[in-house]
């Protein structure tokens, strides 16, 4: 779930959406409009809200890894035996939906999560790597037998783990996720669980065991800057837009004072394994 800190790629998020209908938007006006969207009273407070908290987190299992500024950290790149970056080529599962594949090129590694655009990361160690166009780092899991059997993401504060798969999981998923993006039918349960969710964070007591576990670690985390969103008062309507393109729905819910775009998905038991919102009409 993206919260206020986030409020400027929502301002943006909003001024394309709305530049997609021939509707124009200032940057400034897109900003004032997400104050609002907030609570605040406008988009002063709000700034001078967002640099005493400090950086957003983003929770497990909802990541746009390709997604952020650069890393402010420098970190210097070694060289790595070819031999060890085929050891780590594969397949990762991040969840029902999404895949992280990694791929040898040179005296890199390229990866790539479903429905993203790809990322080139370098050698800091034996088996930790980093990218240069967003802060994210890569560490290898190695068992005793010298093989792969996960990875790390590390971003926004957040540790996401990863199992490897053979290409045959690896293979079944993407289908599956092609075929939803393909339907472009809501999943049955996405609906409801989106309507008990935003009252739950709106009362203050959202219902954990509905959540996977990285989800609902980082929405106690952020809990205190989701609860601006009660102040968009009860939910009047949910509309299905579509199908994403890791396989989450996408609903665009209308309350009482205001709008937001919600992504969500289930996993094979029914818990919500991905949760964020946006600002939309």
């Amino acid at each position: 779930m993206r919260d206020f800190r986030n409020a400027k790629t929502m301002a943006q998020t909003l001024r394309e959406a709305l530049a997609a209908k021939s509707i124009p938007l200032t940057h400034s006006d897109s900003l004032e409009l997400v104050a609002r969207l907030f609570g605040q009273r406008d988009w002063n407070t709000l700034a001078a809200r967002i640099q005493a908290a400090g950086p957003p987190s983003t929770p497990a299992q909802a990541t746009d890894f390709t997604a952020g500024s650069p890393p402010t950290t420098a970190r210097q790149e070694i060289a790595v035996d070819p031999a060890v970056l085929d050891n780590y080529a594969g397949f990762y599962k991040l969840n029902d939906r999404a895949v992280f594949t990694v791929t040898p090129d040179g005296h890199q590694l390229v990866m790539q999560l479903t429905g993203q655009r790809s990322v080139r990361f370098f050698a800091e160690s034996v088996t930790e790597f980093f990218a240069r166009i967003v802060d994210a780092q890569v560490s290898f899991v190695v068992g005793p037998d010298g093989q792969v059997t996960s990875l790390i993401l590390h971003q926004n504060g957040t540790d996401i783990a990863m199992a490897r798969i053979d290409a045959a999981a690896a293979r079944k998923i993407a289908d599956q996720t092609a075929e939803r993006v393909k339907n472009q039918s809501a999943n049955p349960g996405t609906e409801a669980a989106l309507h008990r969710l935003i009252d739950g964070i709106a009362s203050g007591n959202p219902n954990y065991n509905e959540m996977s576990p990285a989800l609902a670690a980082a929405t106690r985390k952020q809990m205190t800057w989701l609860q601006p969103l009660a102040d968009l008062g009860t939910i009047q309507a949910i509309r299905f837009l579509g199908v994403g393109e890791q396989g989450e729905d996408v609903y665009s819910v209308r309350q009482a004072n205001g709008a937001a775009h919600w992504r969500i998905a289930l996993d094979d038991k029914g818990i919500i394994s991905t949760a964020w919102v946006t600002p939309g009409p």
